[in-house]
């Protein structure tokens, strides 16, 4: 798979706006988990959109604070380049049984790119899905920040030696897992979008201003009633995506990155 390139210095600033970008979309999709009794998004339904007008300005933030710890032009061009493949190749996935194309190649170049730029695709992939297929909707900015997170943890998986066959091998065990358990947690925290909101009565049912101990075990429960063959389909398709393509993948990503001095 070739030497691996190495990945872009994050200074703290960057860093530090990618912590509190992560930050505030993991709190922001878990707000049925985290709102307290009485408040005001557990007696409405303004969450998601509050959620979805918030987005852009993290995003926005994220993006400046990146360019000064090393996303130059050419890191943009190849970012933008990988969001529109992310947004062509989606269609062929979406709607068969759980079948997604798009998680595979946010797991490669999060790997081979770093985190900050997994983040980034993450959101900049699912938003030019979206456009592209008609999907816009108070549901987008879910998926679009749980695909970053996707993207985001396979930049910070533990690295491994590539320059042997056995190396190169347990590199793509060990994305193949990731991305197999990262789609069965993609598909959790979509759940939370609708979940308050599908049903209004049962033991699946969303109870507001519960709490943790109360509602974790309700959602939890409701993924396994309702989602998790769809769950399974895109974990089984992205590892198995993975394991086919990352040997030649990975070795064009980082031969991008070493030509584009990424540094």
């Amino acid at each position: 798979m070739g030497v691996e390139a190495p990945r872009p210095a994050v200074r703290w600033r960057a860093a530090l706006a990618l912590a509190l970008a992560a930050g505030f979309g993991l709190v922001a999709m878990s707000w049925p988990l985290l709102a307290a009794p009485g408040g005001a998004l557990t007696e409405t339904t303004s969450g998601p959109w509050l959620f979805a007008l918030l987005l852009p300005l993290v995003t926005a933030a994220v993006v400046v604070q990146l360019a000064d710890g090393g996303l130059d032009a050419r890191a943009v061009a190849m970012l933008g380049v990988l969001s529109a493949v992310v947004a062509a190749v989606r269609p062929f996935g979406a709607g068969a049984a759980g079948v997604e194309t798009v998680f595979f190649l946010i797991v490669l170049a999060g790997r081979v790119f770093g985190a900050g730029f997994g983040f980034l695709l993450g959101c900049t992939g699912l938003f030019a899905s979206a456009l592209l297929t008609g999907g816009v909707g108070p549901w987008m900015p879910y998926q679009m920040f749980a695909a970053a997170f996707v993207g985001l943890g396979a930049g910070l998986l533990p690295r491994t030696g590539t320059a042997t066959r056995a190396g190169r091998a347990g590199e793509l065990v060990l994305l193949a897992v990731y991305g197999a358990v990262s789609a069965l947690v993609y598909g959790l925290l979509l759940n939370l979008s609708f979940w308050p909101f599908a049903i209004a009565h049962g033991n699946l049912a969303y109870v507001p201003g519960g709490g943790l101990g109360e509602n974790l075990p309700r959602l939890l429960a409701y993924t396994l009633a309702t989602s998790l063959g769809w769950d399974l389909g895109r974990a089984v398709t992205t590892a198995v995506l993975i394991a086919v393509t990352g040997p030649l993948l990975l070795r064009v990503l980082r031969r991008a990155a070493r030509r584009a001095n990424w540094e």
